[in-house]
């Protein structure tokens, strides 16, 4: 009777790029939901800041749909939609960001969207120095 030498280390091997690669798979769709969070900061940013430029004490006199812009930039986004005329009291952004997948090559690309909308006291629109 012979014995059969290797068999274990076949399927040891087997194992573990197995398990290796269910790791990429969980790297990137942690990747994915990091994008996702990194996406709403940037709505959340943007909206602020379209927001506060609204507000005359406030403002740099700058239009504020570009100083959304600049702020969703700086999160590595993109405004797609910005409801932020100057002289009201809320500010509505929506914002994309590019998925980028290692492993999955099919969520590669993926537009990740996230909206935000800030508010101030209609108060302050009149408010001067």
């Amino acid at each position: 009777m012979k014995r059969a030498r290797g068999s274990v280390t076949v399927l040891v091997c087997a194992v573990a790029f197995m398990l290796m690669l269910g790791g990429l798979a969980v790297a990137d769709a942690g990747m994915l939901l990091m994008l996702r969070a990194r996406a709403q900061a940037a709505a959340d940013a943007a909206a602020l800041a379209a927001v506060a430029e609204q507000i005359p004490i406030l403002s740099a006199g700058e239009d504020p749909r570009k100083v959304a812009e600049i702020h969703a930039e700086r999160n590595g986004a993109v405004v797609t939609r910005c409801d932020c005329a100057y002289g009201t009291a809320s500010a509505t952004v929506e914002v994309e960001i590019a998925a980028r997948a290692v492993f999955l090559p099919g969520w590669s690309g993926r537009r990740i969207h996230a909206t935000a909308t800030a508010e101030t006291d209609p108060g302050l629109l009149t408010y001067r120095r």
